[in-house]
């Protein structure tokens, strides 16, 4: 039977093995190109833009910056660019973290679909190990409580140690927490479902009552001009009028913000550097620090830092493999010597003995010993709790569920295609 051709021309397809191997190649080549970056003691990328008077220049350690500034071609490499990009607006650090990761679990899957393992079967493994790392992880978080500002300080530390601002991460990591904890943000909304007219009466009493009690509280700042952007009630309108207080709705949102920046109610920090280089990697330095720190607030759990919990899941996933029965045991395996890569890039980007740190790093948390992480500045493993290193947990747990995704999705590929180019209109105008 003579071979039928369904695309148009100039369109191309990979199919099976080739297309599966074209995925991995370009993804692991994009966790290889940023996982020099990862740790306190990460390098720098120069990133080159334009050409002559238009040349832009940027210095950074950033995934997410790297990842974003540089053109891929291939698809499986976008997925992991696309992941970096959600995990920096969702929680605004791990970038590179999340990509390495993602890039380690396929290099392993590679291994084993070269072992003829089928990958319906990796991604059942994956799936599994997923699950034992994300509650081994839940397990190990310790809650804020009344040690919330200290939580934050020492999560903004940890944030900003692998950043520009590293030399003086102690005054950054006070004005991010005392710009976080100076913004409140509380939403209302909820529906109601009412079957009496008493009911309607006795809904107005409470939602009066909730007016005038916000109305107080204004109030008490002995103010003599109050104005908002939206509506103001007749009640609350009148409440303001008995206190000799002028009340101005429908304020324009330019004019409201001026005026929140005289009044001095807007947080604002300013950064000063040698060059714009370096002003642009401490703003987005600074930018990471709020987005975690705003991320904690939400949920104030945190974990030990340093490859802790890393280890500690990677720990968590290799015994549970031992209980799992056929080739999906192999995936679960594979899932933990990922995550135990994370540790060992960050030991070899500090020139650190990695086998040796990260073998013991193993052992202490084999024992129950979970706080133990790497001490880069001594070249040792130790507590990092007691250290003060510790993060976010919504941070890693972001981190391992999106590169355990990304990763299958990439696995589930059998066919790449590539839509021919359109055609150009021939051009009908006289010479």
């Amino acid at each position: 039977m003579l071979p039928v051709q369904i695309l148009k021309d100039n369109a191309q397809e990979e199919r099976g093995e080739t297309a599966r191997l074209s995925s991995f190649v370009g993804a692991i080549a994009i966790g290889d190109l940023v996982k020099s970056t990862l740790g306190p003691k990460g390098m720098d990328k120069i990133l080159i833009s334009g050409s002559g008077e238009h040349q832009g220049i940027k210095v950074t350690n950033d995934g997410a910056t790297i990842l974003k500034s540089i053109g891929v071609d291939n698809p499986a490499a976008k997925v992991l660019v696309d992941m970096s990009m959600t995990q920096d607006s969702e929680v605004g650090d791990g970038t590179t973290s999340v990509t390495v990761l993602a890039a380690e679990l396929l290099r392993e899957a590679e291994k084993l679909v070269n072992q003829r393992i089928h990958p319906q079967t990796i991604i059942a493994g994956y799936r599994r190990a997923l699950l034992i790392a994300q509650d081994a992880l839940r397990s190990s978080a310790m809650e804020s409580g009344k040690n919330m500002e200290e939580d934050l300080l020492k999560i903004a530390r940890t944030t900003l140690g692998s950043k520009i601002l590293n030399q003086h991460k102690d005054h950054f990591a006070k004005l991010a927490v005392d710009a976080v904890l100076r913004m409140k943000v509380k939403v209302f909304g909820s529906r109601v479902r009412v079957e009496s007219v008493a009911k309607v009466a006795e809904l107005e009493a409470a939602e009066k009552l909730k007016m005038k009690e916000k109305v107080d509280k204004i109030l008490a700042h002995k103010i003599n001009v109050f104005i908002n952007r939206q509506l103001i009630y007749n009640y609350p309108e009148q409440l303001f009028a008995d206190a000799n207080v002028m009340a101005i709705e429908h304020a324009d949102f330019e004019g409201i913000e001026r005026l929140a920046l005289v009044l001095g109610e807007a947080c604002s920090i300013v950064l000063r550097g040698a060059t714009q280089q370096i002003l642009e990697e401490a703003e987005r330095s600074l930018h990471d620090a709020l987005c975690v720190l705003i991320t904690h607030v939400k949920e104030s759990k945190t974990v030990a830092g340093a490859g802790a919990s890393e280890v500690l899941m990677s720990t968590a996933v290799g015994m549970e493999s031992h209980k799992v029965a056929g080739k999906e045991a192999l995936a679960v395996e594979a899932f933990a010597r990922a995550l135990s890569q994370l540790p060992t890039i960050i030991c070899d980007n500090a020139g650190l003995d990695s086998a040796d740190i990260v073998t013991r790093l193993r052992a202490e948390h084999a024992n129950g010993h979970h706080n133990m992480g790497i001490d880069i500045v001594n070249g040792t493993i130790t507590d990092v709790v007691k250290l003060g290193v510790i993060e976010s947990f919504n941070v890693k747990l972001c981190m391992v569920s999106s590169a355990a995704e990304a990763a299958e999705q990439i696995l589930r590929v059998d066919n790449i295609i590539k839509c021919a180019p359109r055609a150009r209109p021939a051009d009908h105008r006289p010479c």
